[in-house]
């Protein structure tokens, strides 16, 4: 377990295990996470798919999987959660916004992801985050450097600096053929919509399928310039 208290103590920690674990297997660079902050870990899910939910519940029976329930879902993705905390070997927590959709809609009118997304998305998913996270000094994603060029660069083990927590991206080397492999091989869950279309499943307003010769990204705020819903930078 590790013994760094201070911010700048994890960011050095954070860097250092980048460079070291940059070659490992995802499930050697989870294990490495488990053994150096136990309970003070956490996987996040979109519930996309639950491959790094079940990588992690290797390295940690147990471990924390935080998933936000922004109020705008698809039935699928809730599904998909429901079935991840049923299955495996993992503590599913959901997260969820101050206000309900209902309440959002009487302060800042109707449909604000249609009129300002990022502010959607900072209320309904940045901030109960930042909430959840509280009480973790590392936090897992699935961030893949394949998906965007907006994630190209992604760290395996990274510094995330607006949280002040280590990042661990297990999968950030993987392509899809390797996420899909995964999948294969141990039946791990995936949400219904990827064989519909949806390359990259977001908030149900903001989603569309996918085109052909498109990136997965490409059906999340389409029309719009937005890439990202300020999780991940």
């Amino acid at each position: 377990m590790t013994t760094a208290t201070t911010a700048a103590d994890l960011k050095q920690l954070a860097e250092q295990a980048g460079r070291d674990l940059e070659d490992a297997p995802a499930l050697t660079i989870l294990t490495w996470a488990a053994e150096t902050f136990g309970p003070r870990f956490c996987v996040t899910s979109s519930m996309e798919d639950a491959v790094v939910a079940h990588l992690a519940s290797r390295a940690f029976p147990g471990v924390d999987v935080v998933f936000l329930d922004t109020g705008y879902h698809f039935p699928e993705t809730l599904g998909t959660r429901d079935a991840v905390a049923e299955v495996m070997d993992v503590n599913v927590l959901t997260l969820t916004p101050r206000q309900t959709v209902a309440e959002q809609d009487a302060e800042h009118g109707p449909k604000l992801h249609d009129r300002d997304p990022d502010l959607c998305c900072a209320l309904r998913k940045v901030k109960p985050l930042e909430e959840g996270l509280a009480r973790y000094d590392a936090w897992a994603t699935g961030l893949r450097r394949d998906e965007s060029p907006t994630r190209a660069n992604t760290p395996v083990v990274g510094w995330d600096p607006k949280r002040q927590k280590v990042k661990v991206s297990p999968i950030a080397r993987w392509t899809q053929a390797d996420v899909d492999a995964y999948v294969a091989e141990h039946g791990v869950l995936t949400n219904p919509l990827l064989t519909d279309g949806y390359a990259s499943v977001g908030c149900a307003p903001c989603t569309r399928r996918v085109l052909e010769g498109e990136d997965a990204r490409a059906g999340r705020w389409a029309g719009s310039n937005k890439t990202e819903c300020g999780l991940h930078g």
